[in-house]
């Protein structure tokens, strides 16, 4: 299966984005007008910017691309690409542990050539017969010694090929001696929640939603975002 690129007609009415209100087993969802051949007409509703960032919107890819537009002040109209890695089976499923402590969160820190760091959110791949759940407190034990309890999954991601799914947990126990942790160079963490939106962490386009949930609520279902970012030091708010 491959990723559909045919054209789909981004609409605004001033500056509201134009979508269609769908719904799903896990509720409402967004889509471009014209994205879903065949299906029953649907009702529009126009959404603000702020509205539209934390929207699930689908295709998540497009929704990537008019968003980045319209958050740097060139919202496109008319026809673009109709991009869904969903649709795509994806290289490999990740699971990833949100863990937040006295106000700070818990990340991998990996150092690069020239002093510089960045920042990747404990977990791994799902192996097979695993599911995300199970594969998200095998990852957060083997990278921080930390046991614990999954909670409600907040995000789904999908980067470079693969699928990655973003729970909240509750850990116990201390960060483990480096010598025990498999973390392939790099070392935990416990940032800041409030520097996150400036902190160069993978996936981009999670970091400062993880700040805005922690201050304002969780979603009552997984954020669904697609991230081509390639560079970590520009701001990212889309």
């Amino acid at each position: 299966m491959t990723a559909e690129t045919r054209p789909v007609t981004v609409l605004f009415d001033a500056d509201k984005l134009i979508l269609e209100l769908h719904h799903d087993a896990e509720g409402a969802y967004h889509a471009f007008p014209g994205g879903r051949p065949g299906t029953a007409a649907a009702p529009r509703v126009a959404l603000s910017l702020e509205e539209a960032l934390h929207a699930r919107i689908r295709p998540a890819g497009t929704a990537e691309a008019v968003l980045r537009a319209w958050s740097l002040g060139a919202a496109p109209q008319g026809p673009v690409a109709l991009v869904d890695p969903a649709a795509v089976e994806p290289v490999r499923v990740r699971a990833g542990a949100v863990v937040i402590r006295d106000g700070a969160l818990l990340l991998i820190r990996f150092t690069e050539e020239g002093g510089g760091s960045h920042y990747e959110i404990p977990g791994g791949g799902v192996e097979a017969g695993e599911t995300p759940e199970a594969a998200v407190l095998r990852e957060l034990d083997e990278e921080t010694g930390l046991a614990g309890t999954v909670g409600p999954e907040v995000a789904r991601v999908w980067k470079d090929g693969r699928h990655e799914h973003y729970f909240l947990v509750s850990a116990t126990g201390e960060v483990g001696p480096p010598e025990t942790l498999d973390n392939y160079g790099g070392a935990p963490a416990w940032v800041p929640v409030e520097r996150l939106p400036a902190t160069p962490l993978w996936p981009r386009r999670l970091s400062w939603r993880i700040e805005h949930w922690h201050r304002t609520g969780w979603p009552e279902r997984p954020a669904e975002l697609a991230d081509s970012i390639t560079e970590l030091g520009p701001p990212c708010m889309w």
